[in-house]
């Protein structure tokens, strides 16, 4: 019979560094969970991204065992990355911060398709387009579908 789900938490907590300070402390002392082996566990899984913010959805049970499944970065963070920022623009319809092209939305499209509610490459560019788009970014050249 399975354990029995008590409730998710849902964090997100840079690769490697998990400590008891808030966010990761309180979030999970308040369902009674163990916070010290989640964060032995944690930082055990995510030591090859370290620094990376990583999302996690913490299941706990009714007898505060938990099991943890760690999500791929957000895009916004992915997209700061290829682009080299810092952060997004404050006015993303006016003020334009940086640029990307198709092959890196394609790239990190690719790394966040288990995560995205998308079937097809395509879907999931466009999505990552998006959220490029509003965070001040201009998407160079044309769309691979168009070609």
């Amino acid at each position: 019979m399975a354990k029995e789900i008590d409730g998710f938490i849902k964090l997100q907590v840079r690769g490697g560094s998990a400590n008891p300070s808030p966010p990761v402390g309180p979030a999970l002392g308040a369902k009674g969970v163990n916070i010290m082996e989640f964060c032995k566990r944690f930082n055990a899984k995510t030591q090859e991204s370290a620094g990376k913010l990583l999302p996690v959805v913490i299941t706990v049970f009714k007898d505060k065992s938990f099991d943890f499944v760690v999500k791929t970065p957000p895009a916004a963070t992915q997209l700061m990355e290829v682009a080299k920022l810092k952060k997004g623009s404050p006015e993303s319809n006016r003020q334009k911060v940086g640029t990307v092209t198709w092959d890196q939305v394609k790239g990190i499209a690719e790394n966040k398709m288990e995560d995205l509610n998308a079937h097809a490459i395509e879907s999931a560019m466009k999505m990552v387009a998006g959220t490029a788009r509003s965070m001040g970014l201009v998407v160079k050249g044309t769309p691979p579908w168009e070609n």
